[in-house]
């Protein structure tokens, strides 16, 4: 049975009353005409971006909004056909025309309204501050208050007028245009603004503003062309059926986050939206399920969707293989590569020396590249190492990733919140003491941690735990007690003491959860189920009905090319059930495995192997063979606590000689013989210690002198499987 303290309370997010998604922005009305077949639809896009605010009289400026512009161009050009001349940006980037209301308008009606036919695909994009007016007609049938929701332009706040765009009137915008084919992304939201631990909240206060009258006399004007009369425009926007589709970056009372990434900034749900789609072309529901783990632990937020879950992304039913990278200037035997495809976890490791290889558009492979430079931002240059019959690097060349490097120096950064006070020295010297941990004092900056960190190491304020209050109602910190939160400031369970502890007791107390923390970020850096070459097929089941699937994770790049799946899983293990972990090797030489289990709390325990006589044996799985980790006769499971968990599931071609030394060590510590290990204080073997012999053993060999760890895709993978309990 799994200790308790694997499965504990779990902590909701802090932010889960504080914002709103803007869903509700455009709810549209009854369909218009059927679609007319075309053989080549126009594919046309309008992407706004908007960091800068000319006034700043409402809201903080932002730091990644042109960035989501630039994730979705790229995504469009390269992955999904956008010719470029078909693509209009409006951002606070110097180079491109300015994101004022004038310039949003206008540039919705020439650019899609004008433009669209009927079967075209129309790309509604807008990153920047969200808020919410007074709507002069609200649709009290279908709301609970009388506010309409808005997207802030750029001048806003000039001259004191709010220049805020309307739901209505982007309600009113796209009933006009002559598509069914449109797809909205909103990264933004409409209350909680400032900041949350180092993430900037994408909204600004309005609840006192009015709407101007230069917006209601624009909405008039829309209301008659379309020959629409009160009562008509009220039943449309209350209408169940919806034209296109709307990717909303948060839930309502949620906020959409503003995050700091290795080396830029950019829109939480942006980046992982994007990043998803040069992976998968499926259905946008099968998207928003995938990203919604991802996008909970960065910042608690949940992404919407509204309209036919079932389309493609798009409306672009377009399979591609998986993509990492693409080439976007080329010269010779060098070029630039925009690293898009690349997971948030393991950025750090497309340094100098990664290898990426070229695919064709059904994806067979041909020459490699290698970073020449250390990666600026999503962006970095490489050369032509291997050329296989290409001589030239030419833009538009995609690329899957081939081999990357863990840096040799990778550390875990935690914040020190300005509520530690005069104890902030002190805290920045206990917590440095622990190997391969930097406490990072917050600077009077938005966010305040610029370079980002994983954690905030704080006292419980007041105002800290009233926040909390909205969400959590059990077993909460009591004031001035010292533990942990997230970079969004949600509580990391089990990691605050009592009031009157010091912060020297609070580091020496939270050392083994600091190092559990730390080998969970060293490990991560590992996670390739999209890149990996090896076959596999992971699931968690509950043993009572073993053909329920509560997750599943498939290597999509493996030999047999298995098609990749849209089915939902409810990520979901009820408590007091038995579960169990499910490996197939479709290989037809055998793999070696292990299972690391994370809670909530980070804590971590090795699952398998358990049977520590012949851990060797074991571990191995034969070709075409399943392996069963949880079966009652041997290993029970049992979720006894709600809580969270995530699995990682490494295997190898090779034996993991090292890592088996050492856990064959801290099993002969605890006296086990077949049960998992874990972490306890005081133990002589840190989690570290066991990620550090796991890299050895993953460790490309071809890496030559590299003092970093290069890692193959072609001889592991690391799988995650996230789950609740509940």
């Amino acid at each position: 049975m799994i200790k308790r303290r694997h499965f504990i309370q779990f902590a909701s997010s802090t932010f889960a009353a504080l914002g709103l998604s803007q869903i509700d922005v455009i709810q549209q009305g009854n369909r218009y005409a059927q679609v007319l077949s075309q053989t080549t639809p126009r594919k046309l896009a309008l992407l706004v971006g908007i960091n800068n605010y000319l006034k700043n009289e409402r809201g903080d400026n932002l730091k990644g909004c042109v960035t989501d512009v630039d994730l979705q161009q790229e995504l469009l050009i390269h992955r999904f056909g956008f010719d470029p001349k078909n693509i209009v940006r409006l951002t606070s980037h110097p180079d491109d025309e300015q994101p004022t209301r004038k310039n949003i308008l206008e540039a919705f009606e020439e650019h899609l309204i004008k433009q669209a036919k009927p079967g075209d695909v129309v790309v509604f994009h807008f990153s920047g501050h969200g808020s919410r007016l007074s709507d002069p007609d609200p649709i009290q049938q279908c709301r609970d208050d009388n506010y309409n929701s808005t997207l802030i332009p750029a001048d806003d706040g000039e001259n004191g007028v709010t220049k805020d765009i309307m739901g209505r009137t982007l309600f009113l915008l796209i009933s006009a245009l002559k598509t069914e084919n449109v797809t909205v992304v909103l990264d933004s939201c409409f209350s909680g603004g400032g900041t949350r631990g180092n993430l900037i909240i994408r909204s600004a206060n309005g609840d006192d503003l009015q709407p101007s009258p230069e917006e209601i006399a624009y909405q008039e004007g829309w209301i008659k062309k379309l020959k629409l009369s009160s009562e008509q425009l009220l039943n449309l926007r209350c209408a169940s059926q919806r034209k296109g589709i709307v990717f909303a970056a948060a839930k309502r009372e949620q906020l959409a986050a503003d995050a700091t990434f290795d080396g830029f900034s950019a829109g939480a749900f942006t980046y992982l939206m994007t990043q998803y789609l040069w992976q998968q072309t499926g259905s946008a529901n099968g998207m928003i399920s995938q990203i919604t783990y991802s996008i909970k632990s960065l910042s608690g937020q949940e992404p919407l969707i509204d309209g036919d879950a079932s389309k493609p992304v798009y409306f672009i039913n377009k399979k591609l293989p998986p993509t990492d990278a693409v080439i976007i200037k080329g010269e010779g035997k060098q070029a630039t590569l925009w690293l898009g495809g690349v997971d948030k976890e393991s950025l750090e490791t497309f340094t100098k020396g990664a290898i990426f290889t070229i695919i064709n558009n059904q994806g067979k492979t041909s020459a490699t590249v290698k970073l020449i430079s250390p990666r600026s931002g999503l962006i970095a240059q490489a050369e032509l190492t291997d050329n296989r019959g290409i001589n030239s690097l030419k833009p538009g060349m995609l690329l899957q990733e081939s081999t990357r490097i863990i840096p040799a120096d990778l550390k875990l950064s935690i914040g020190l919140d300005p509520s530690l006070a005069g104890d902030i020295n002190a805290a920045k010297k206990a917590i440095e003491a622990i190997n391969r941990i930097a406490a990072i004092p917050a600077q009077n900056k938005n966010p305040p941690y610029p370079n980002g960190v994983q954690y905030i190491f704080s006292r419980m304020t007041n105002s800290y735990r009233q926040k909390l209050q909205q969400q959590v109602t059990e077993n909460l910190p009591v004031v001035n007690s010292i533990g942990l939160f997230t970079e969004g400031l949600e509580l990391v369970s089990q990691s605050f003491g009592d009031a009157k502890e010091t912060v020297n007791d609070a580091v020496q107390r939270l050392e083994p959860k600091l190092k559990s923390l730390l080998a969970g970020r060293i490990l991560k850096k590992t996670l390739n189920t999209n890149s990996s070459e090896l076959d596999l097929e992971v699931s968690l089941n509950l043993v009572d009905n073993p053909s329920q699937i509560i997750a599943k994770a498939v290597t999509s790049r493996s030999k047999n090319n298995r098609q990749f799946s849209d089915k939902i899983y409810p990520r979901k293990i009820p408590l007091q059930q038995l579960f169990q972990f499910q490996i197939t090797n479709y290989e037809s030489a055998p793999v070696y495995c292990s299972i690391l289990l994370f809670d909530s709390s980070g804590e971590l325990s090795v699952i398998f192997p358990y049977q520590w006589s012949k851990p060797e044996e074991s571990m191995q799985l034969a070709p075409k063979q399943t392996l069963v980790v949880g079966d009652p006769q041997e290993l029970r499971l049992q979720a006894i606590e709600k809580g969270s968990g995530e699995a990682l599931i490494i295997v190898s071609r090779k034996p993991l000689k090292n890592a088996v030394k050492t856990m064959k060590a801290l099993a002969a510590e605890q006296k086990r013989d077949t049960q998992p290990i874990d972490f306890p204080r005081g133990s002589s073997i840190g989690p570290d210690e066991v990620i550090g012999d796991l890299l050895n053993d993953l460790r490309d060999n071809r890496g030559g002198g590299i003092t970093a760890t290069p890692v193959s895709n072609s001889d592991m993978a690391t799988v995650s499987i996230s789950f609740d309990v509940g």
